[in-house]
């Protein structure tokens, strides 16, 4: 019966059924963001082999300060498909927390490379290149940032990265 089901592609219909539920339980109004793992984790357990439901369940388990949990999601994510962005974004985002400057620009270029109009990528990458004293980059990539938001019509996030923008630019004109 395993194979019958299989062969009709009812697992996968089943595990896209749990992973659209979990993306509208993290995306409601009022995030249920514990709900939103247990449904992926039945995702996961019907197709295991599937990156984007580690990569996804990872960025829940991040939203709620679970970062060992998010770690090992997103290294299961990398280790099915090497070029999963939203595995490298989580990853990044957690070297960043964690100051490790090095890691957190490899895997935001990374995701950058998966994904290159992804705004929250550039945001964090140029705070990456701010981080290490390399301004000039820092701000063009911030100000590609505040494109991509005002693209999106996020004008909060949009004025936020402008402002970089003016930081980065002062402080690359002083380096020089």
């Amino acid at each position: 019966m395993t194979r019958l089901v299989q062969r009709l592609g009812l697992t996968r219909y089943e595990a896209d059924e749990h992973y659209k539920r979990a993306i509208g339980l993290y995306s409601a109004s009022s995030p249920q963001i514990d709900d939103a793992i247990i449904e992926m984790t039945y995702a996961i357990e019907l197709l295991p082999n599937n990156s984007e439901y580690h990569a996804a369940r990872g960025y829940f388990y991040l939203a709620d300060s679970m970062h060992r949990e998010a770690q090992a999601d997103f290294d299961e994510a990398l280790r099915l498909y090497p070029y999963e962005m939203l595995a490298h974004y989580g990853r990044g985002v957690i070297a960043y927390r964690e100051r490790a400057w090095d890691s957190a620009r490899e895997h935001f270029t990374e995701a950058y490379r998966a994904d290159p109009e992804r705004a929250e990528t550039l945001y964090y990458l140029a705070l990456v290149y701010h981080r290490q004293q390399e301004n000039a980059q820092a701000a063009q990539l911030m100000g590609q940032a505040a494109a991509a938001f005002d693209k999106r019509g996020d004008a909060k996030n949009r004025r936020a990265a402008t402002s970089w923008v003016k930081t980065m630019n002062d402080l690359a004109k002083k380096q020089t």
